[in-house]
């Protein structure tokens, strides 16, 4: 790459010396994938010097999803965020933003290059976005995600490129870049396979905002998934024969359709399980994060092709891709996630929808992204998009965690991100319900006895039956009962298991 034009080349500090107190700064990264680095790590320790002489120090912080250490980890121990959006996944910012010391704002991840248009978070004061190269003319080849940063880049009044000597130029090849005009001046996006391209292998920055480039040499901070446990391949199982039955059955057609997963080891294990079923044909994926599960199976022959807005994938599996990038860079196009996550597209290609619960109820409202209601945990990313849209929609969750102690299914969720009328089916390690042409009741039924454990089982039969009569049965005096039991003793059946005093606190159902 030819440096000789006109963007200064500036240390990471040099760079966070440009960033003051109160500022808004967009990042690159979807998950840790494409997230910027070398500023973030270099203003976290500006923050702490600040703190240090006295001085409030504190930044406003937007990325595509969640992202790495560099951002959500290594920021919040400095204290140096004041505001988030629009999704997060570290352990000391999520403790930040429930203790009030942090406004989060928690969004479908496809909004937010419009609310970014519109000016409804400010303006963006600085922009930080991880590249292979930038040319004299603006145009910005991104690494392993997409996400918002060719919306941050348009947006942003001044811009940082954090040049990634670790990444390999031609991941440009994945690369599918649009940005949809504002409304009522859009068209339909062409799309009619998961492999469709309609923009170009480049975002484009004003060259004069950008201010200049600093030099970073770090892989993606992507940590492994824990292998499956029994749990996870019950789950599975479950999905499997369902999804072989209904195709089978006709309701899904023979050449199957395009799947869209959440991340995690329950969806890995549903991943690698399709792979390995013979009865389901090969198939594509039109999602968000292509994972370490999916290298094989693209490898394997069953998954054609994927569209995604991330390369959320260990060191060892893009060194993979890297090393037959021939083959992969055919398969595999990454989009913006205003694109990967377009409700239109999922609607017309007919997506099969998978995703994680934390909690879901009898009536099969699902809680993905809060403890008690009130507690976040990462946020609900873009399972509302592909759930509200797709053919087919899919939660997953064990039955139960911390050893029994909390029940998945319970009788009402204190905070719901996708509702009865999105949910189609829903799986433990139980069983599955399938949810579709269902009224209230018969939803409950089948939920309880398909789906809770069967230490809960006798307490949410019983809960139904002696709950207020209406359109949907619910006992305003008891619905959170098990919650409360929870936050009073550990356990949400008290006479199930309790622990002992000293070790009794509100647990997490992660």
């Amino acid at each position: 790459m030819n440096n000789a034009f006109p963007y200064p080349t500036l240390s990471a500090q040099e760079a966070v010396a440009m960033i003051h107190d109160g500022n808004t700064v967009s990042f690159s990264g979807f998950t840790p994938a494409g997230s910027a680095k070398a500023v973030p790590f270099a203003l976290a320790e500006h923050a702490e010097h600040r703190h240090a002489q006295g001085h409030p120090f504190q930044i406003r912080v937007l990325t595509g999803a969640s992202s790495g250490f560099s951002i959500d980890e290594r920021l919040a121990r400095a204290e140096a965020i004041s505001w988030r959006a629009p999704y997060q996944s570290g352990k000391t910012l999520r403790r930040q933003i429930n203790n009030q010391q942090v406004e989060y704002v928690d969004m479908h991840l496809s909004h937010v290059p419009q609310t970014v248009a519109f000016g409804f978070f400010k303006t963006i004061d600085l922009a930080v976005v991880e590249a292979t190269e930038i040319t004299a003319d603006g145009r910005v080849y991104l690494t392993t995600s997409i996400g918002a940063s060719p919306t941050y880049l348009r947006h942003a009044r001044k811009v940082i490129i954090e040049i990634n000597r670790n990444q390999s130029p031609r991941l440009r090849e994945m690369a599918d870049i649009l940005i949809p005009p504002t409304p009522p001046h859009r068209s339909p996006l062409n799309i009619f396979d998961p492999l469709t391209r309609i923009g170009v292998p480049y975002a484009v920055v004003d060259p004069k905002k950008v201010i200049g480039i600093v030099e970073n040499n770090e892989p993606d901070d992507v940590a492994s998934f824990t292998a499956s446990d029994g749990v996870g391949h019950d789950i599975a199982r479950h999905v499997t024969r369902f999804l072989a039955a209904e195709m089978h059955a006709g309701r899904i057609p023979a050449g199957f359709l395009p799947l869209q997963a959440g991340v995690g080891n329950v969806a890995n294990a549903v991943m690698a399980a399709l792979g390995d079923c013979p009865d389901i044909p090969p198939f594509a994926m039109y999602t968000e994060v292509f994972q370490d599960a999916l290298v094989d199976l693209m490898i394997r022959g069953k998954l054609t092709g994927a569209s995604a807005t991330a390369l959320n994938i260990t060191t060892g599996c893009l060194a993979q891709i890297l090393d037959q990038f021939d083959f992969f860079s055919q398969r595999i196009v990454l989009r913006p996630q205003e694109i990967s996550n377009h409700p239109g597209v999922i609607r017309r290609l007919g997506v099969i929808a998978m995703n994680t619960a934390i909690e879901a109820d009898i009536y099969g409202n699902v809680n993905s992204s809060h403890l008690f209601g009130m507690d976040i945990m990462n946020g609900i990313g873009g399972s509302g998009e592909f759930t509200r849209n797709s053919y087919l929609s899919i939660f997953m969750t064990p039955s139960v965690a911390k050893g029994g102690l909390i029940s998945a299914i319970v009788p009402m969720c204190p905070h719901i991100d996708n509702n009865e009328h999105s949910v189609q089916v829903l799986v433990t390690e139980q069983g599955l319900a399938d949810l579709r042409g269902l009224g209230p009741m018969q939803r409950a039924t089948r939920i309880i006895d398909r789906c809770a454990h069967p230490a809960y089982r006798d307490y949410l039969q019983g809960y139904l039956q002696t709950a207020r009569s209406g359109h949907i049965r619910h006992d305003l005096s008891r619905c959170f009962e098990l919650h409360r039991n929870l936050l009073e003793t550990g356990s949400m059946l008290p006479d199930l298991f309790t622990p002992p005093a000293e070790t009794v606190q509100p647990a997490s159902p992660s």
